[in-house]
């Protein structure tokens, strides 16, 4: 077994007043900006407790299984593996992935869960747990969250742990909870008690003045996501997607050369009644630049459909003698992923399809120059200047409506630019 390590990590004047209220408290959430150290804050509070909790099961989620290892587990090296590095250990237990600890108050197990889906509360059900840490607590499945609730009655010292970046003011998670939370506490009634802390960027302490502003320079101040991510604000989306989208800046005037120093794929958004759109694109890993240099965009309506042999055509046509790395789809097109693996000629991946990261992804690339198309890539720049939110909902939603290039634009850069090259701005 190794040795103990000490982390060293610099809390500012209100993350170490929010990790004081966690003591006391049974309800604490920490909701700011990106980057801010929320999530750091509650994994330093819930190992704490950890230490002295009677209680042996305890709960860790996150949108994903991966997200919540990912945040919880690791946190950068600040996570619960290294806080209790040298008494930890990955497992399973009863076929969940878990984190084992050993305390003084005796081994415990800490069980990790995803929650976004609507069946995900059917992981987490058989056991009763002690505290309950969640990173993105508003990507949580509502029915994931009562049922953590639920499995927690018989706990000895019930603790919840949750963090948030800011979502829309209408988001259930504050109508139904942290909002009636703040209400209670504040008319006295909330005897569990109520810790909330409300974040920005520049209150982390551990990033550099320089490395605050280099990420405050990729933000359109403008944009929800300067509103949300900067600031911690709670933002309503409205008005178009991508304002930040402009001709003069994100055309490119000349089709790049061929290099066999880059990198060559393709994205597909499948439609059969709707539009059919795939790009060609040239990503220059060196100087993280990537060019959409040909688009496809076949809108075959009811009358003039298309079968997937015809689609694969097109395909063939539109990457011609381009040695690419593979395709990129919308992951529910398995008919057309099978059309493709069929010829054996191009490899084929699923496209992540988380929509708002891939939005905000989408959004940062745009802000820093780091994607363009050329001039011929007309249906893509019709879309970008009407893809608009749904105002009308009480969540970000975006308009089911010339979206068909977006989400092709979208499936590329955070499948390949974001997830592979691990293009992070």
């Amino acid at each position: 077994m190794t040795a103990t390590q000490t982390l060293e990590f610099k809390f500012g004047p209100k993350h170490i007043a929010y990790m004081r209220r966690c003591r006391d408290c049974e309800i604490n959430v920490a909701e700011g900006a990106v980057r801010a150290g929320k999530t750091v804050d509650n994994v330093f509070a819930f190992a704490n407790e950890l230490e002295t909790c009677p209680d042996k099961f305890h709960l860790a989620s996150g949108s994903t299984l991966g997200n919540a290892k990912l945040n919880i587990g690791d946190c950068n090296g600040y996570g619960l593996e290294g806080q209790f590095r040298g008494r930890c250990r990955w497992g399973k237990y009863k076929n969940n992935e878990a984190l084992y600890v050993d305390t003084p108050a005796g081994e415990k197990i800490i069980i990790f869960a995803g929650a976004a889906l609507a069946n995900s509360f059917k992981r987490i059900r058989g056991n009763s747990y002690g505290m309950w840490i969640a990173t993105e607590i508003n990507q949580h499945h509502d029915s994931f969250i009562k049922e953590a609730f639920n499995r927690q009655l018989a706990a000895k010292k019930i603790k919840v742990f949750w963090d948030l970046n800011p979502s829309n003011p209408n988001h259930q998670i504050y109508t139904d909870y942290i909002d009636k939370y703040a209400a209670k506490q504040k008319a006295g009634n909330f005897l569990p008690g109520y810790n909330y802390e409300h974040f920005t960027i520049f209150d982390n302490a551990t990033l550099p003045p320089e490395r605050v502003q280099e990420i405050v320079a990729k933000y359109d101040e403008s944009s929800v996501w300067y509103d949300r991510d900067i600031m911690g604000r709670r933002m309503r989306a409205e008005g178009l997607v991508y304002p930040m989208f402009r001709r003069d800046k994100h055309v490119a005037k000349t089709i790049p050369k061929f290099n066999s120093r880059h990198s060559y794929y393709v994205s597909i958004d499948y439609g059969t009644v709707n539009p059919f759109a795939a790009g060609l694109w040239d990503v220059d890993t060196a100087n993280r630049k990537a060019v959409m240099i040909k688009e496809l965009y076949y809108d075959g309506g009811t009358r003039n459909r298309v079968d997937n042999e015809e689609y694969y055509k097109m395909l063939c046509k539109l990457i011609d003698d381009i040695p690419i790395q593979y395709i990129v789809i919308d992951p529910s097109a398995s008919s057309m992923v099978e059309t493709i693996q069929k010829y054996g000629k191009y490899l084929v991946q699923g496209a992540d399809n988380d929509v708002l990261n891939g939005i905000q992804n989408v959004t940062k690339y745009l802000n820093t120059g780091s994607i363009s198309f050329v001039e011929s890539c007309t249906n893509t720049f019709d879309e970008f200047e009407s893809y608009c939110w749904d105002e009308e909902k009480h969540s970000d939603v975006v308009i089911k409506e010339n979206d068909h290039a977006m989400d092709m634009v979208r499936y590329f850069c955070q499948t390949v630019l974001r997830n592979e090259w691990r293009w992070l701005v």
